[in-house]
């Protein structure tokens, strides 16, 4: 049974609802309110343009790795994508014309980084507080800032050392001209993979330095014409089909993430062929492959990366670092390579989930300390102790296999439900009943045990304490049919001292 909503008497606040983060996960939730006739909301973003991780991210090469009609709002299709992966720029015009469609633009406001957030359990409100040291109350507060926007930087000896030019690759340094420049790049992950090729045509000489290979898999990216594009436009459900079909094959892939050893070792079969032909040299090919689990960490996909480490003026480095020095990097042999400039591929701090925002909950309680084990929520949108406070792409939401859109509007449709007990449904406070939450995750880690994800290798999925409260274990079908509804049995019942809305 349902437990009963109480109402009572009213207080006022600043905002019905304060969002945090103008990335994908903002917009959609921005977008749901305005379609759901809230208006008393707005959106803080810490930076001066919405986008995100697509407005941070403009290195050379840039692009999506998960399908361009996939990696959009399924409420708001583009026919007009030119490519099968689609590029940063027209992923960024996306997400600017979904805000400006929508009317979202009037509730952003840029430059806002929220530092504080504390809930004040007498009047049922958070209370927020900005880095310009404004503050505000609103009822309910949407955490939508995401897990990759924080640059990780390798620990150097000597980092702060090099006099020559050196910047991450969310953080472009737009007005150093590469060409014929001697440039060092730090990582092979998902970004390194995609810069190599567009810079080493028109660098002096590349060297990439690299603690572990990845696996990676052909992009087989390709030009959609005008003619495709024109039956989009006119064929909407063609599209959809089109998307269908893409989400399906690219669902059925978790099988092999979760313990499904037959099909990983296809997959990794197919990984070494094209590596294989890509790479001919039999030294540097040894170089560049992987010693562990297909998939335990992220499977990258590029046309040509291999193509690019076999060109005369690039050269791979597997020696591991051991220093910075005012002209470049030296090596654990002695070697010292020098450089005009240095790239720091080497990702995001994507476990230090909220770690910029004090988050205050009840009785005083700490998300940050709360979480010092590892980060954990109820499906990754609420947590037990912060009443009214909601997460998109919390801990253990983000995927291996398919497109986090999808992930996010589940979330977005799941905190809805919350926000309209909250708002019109009489509501005080929406709360996890704690011991709703350590089933959910003690269930997850046993689901998670079994999987790729925790076969022993090192990754960016993983805490320090090896825990993984990153990728949901699971097919992404099961989290949109387990959030279809929020329950409030979930949720302890507390009387409101809000009226409705109207």
């Amino acid at each position: 049974m349902n437990a009963p909503f109480l109402t009572g008497e009213s207080r006022e606040a600043d905002l019905d609802v304060a969002i945090i983060g103008a990335g994908f996960s903002g917009l959609c939730m921005a977008i749901a309110l305005k379609k759901a006739g809230y208006t008393a909301f707005q959106v803080f973003e810490k930076a001066h343009d919405l986008g995100g991780t697509w407005r941070d991210n403009r290195y050379p090469g840039c692009a999506c790795d998960v399908p361009s009609h996939l990696y959009s709002f399924s409420f708001e299709q583009n026919p007009d994508w030119s490519r099968s992966f689609s590029p940063q720029r027209e992923i960024w015009r996306y997400m600017k014309d979904c805000a400006s469609k929508y009317a979202i633009l009037p509730h952003l406001r840029f430059d806002a980084a929220v530092t504080a957030a504390e809930y004040d359990e007498t009047a049922h409100l958070w209370r927020m507080r900005l880095k310009d040291g404004a503050t505000f109350t609103a009822r309910a507060v949407i955490s939508a800032v995401g897990a990759l926007h924080l640059p990780a930087y390798p620990a150097i000896k000597g980092i702060d050392s090099f006099q020559g030019r050196s910047f991450h690759s969310s953080r472009w340094d737009e007005t150093f001209d590469l060409d014929g420049k001697t440039v060092g790049v730090i990582g092979t992950g998902a970004s390194a993979i995609q810069i190599v090729p567009s810079i080493a045509p028109i660098v002096k000489q590349l060297t990439l330095f690299q603690r572990t290979p990845s696996w990676i898999l052909p992009r087989m990216d390709r030009a959609f014409s005008q003619r495709t594009q024109k039956r989009f436009r006119k064929l909407p459900l063609l599209q959809r089909l089109f998307r269908h079909l893409i989400y399906w094959r690219m669902e059925m892939g978790v099988l092999g993430f979760l313990g499904n050893r037959a099909l990983m070792r296809q997959v990794e079969n197919m990984a070494l062929a094209y590596l294989e032909r890509s790479v001919p040299e039999e030294k540097l090919r040894a170089a560049l492959t992987p010693d562990y689990a297909i998939g335990c960490k992220r499977i990258l996909i590029s046309d040509d990366f291999y193509a690019s480490m076999t060109r005369d003026n690039v050269e791979l480095v597997t020696t591991p670092i051991a220093e910075a020095t005012p002209d470049g990097i030296g090596t654990a042999e002695g070697r010292l390579h020098t450089f005009d400039a240095i790239i720091y591929a080497t990702g995001f701090r994507a476990t230090d989930l909220l770690s910029e925002i004090t988050i205050t909950g009840r009785g005083g309680r700490r998300l940050s300390d709360d979480w010092r084990g590892g980060a954990q929520a109820y499906y990754g949108i609420a947590v037990s102790g912060y009443p009214n406070f909601f997460m998109l792409l919390g801990p253990n939401t983000g995927l291996g296999h398919n497109s986090i859109i999808f992930m996010i509007e589940a979330q977005v449709r799941y905190t809805m439900d919350c926000l309209q007990w909250l708002l019109r449904g009489g509501a005080g406070e929406i709360d996890v009943r704690p011991e709703v939450q350590k089933t959910f995750n003690n269930l997850l880690r046993q689901r998670m045990s079994r999987t790729v994800w925790q076969s022993g290798c090192r990754s960016w999925y993983l805490n320090e304490n090896g825990t993984n409260s990153t990728i949901w274990p699971g097919h992404t079908v099961g989290y949109w049919w387990q959030t279809r509804h929020a329950r409030k049995s979930d949720f302890v019942p507390h009387r409101s001292v809000f009226p409705a809305t109207a």
